[in-house]
């Protein structure tokens, strides 16, 4: 049998160093192009050979964060609550292109008036996008 050229590239070995690696990263909020680079392979394999991870740590960092907050809106804290409130009632994004708006299209308060404003005069209302296709 008459065998072919040798592979241009070696295979990406895969391990459990490089998997928390890619966890941490996309948890931080390096993007998919940044991470292939730093781990050494193509943004393409990153995503055939790490799309759990991927996902993982940006749900794991999401829910780090979270507990952190909702301990400092437990705790007392004015600005935690506020941010924990508006998030609950509008959603985890701040464009509104999120599943989880809970008001589309209803007026909410703002939850700060505008600069100076440190008098009783009634806040602007503030409209919740609507969702984007």
């Amino acid at each position: 049998m008459k065998q072919g050229p040798p592979m241009a590239r070696k295979a990406f070995a895969v391990n459990d160093a490089v998997r928390e690696r890619v966890r941490y990263l996309a948890g931080v909020g390096v993007p998919q192009d940044g991470i292939a680079k730093i781990i050494g392979c193509a943004p393409k394999t990153l995503r055939k050979r790490f799309r759990d991870d991927l996902d993982r740590g940006v749900a794991e960092a999401t829910a780090t964060v979270s507990g952190f907050l909702f301990a400092a809106a437990k705790g007392g804290s004015i600005s935690a609550i506020i941010f924990w409130l508006v998030r609950s009632l509008v959603g985890p994004s701040i464009h509104g292109c999120e599943p989880g708006m809970a008001l589309k299209g209803r007026l909410l308060p703002a939850a700060f008036g505008p600069p100076g404003s440190a008098t009783g005069a009634p806040r602007p209302l503030l409209r919740v996008p609507a969702r984007v296709a």
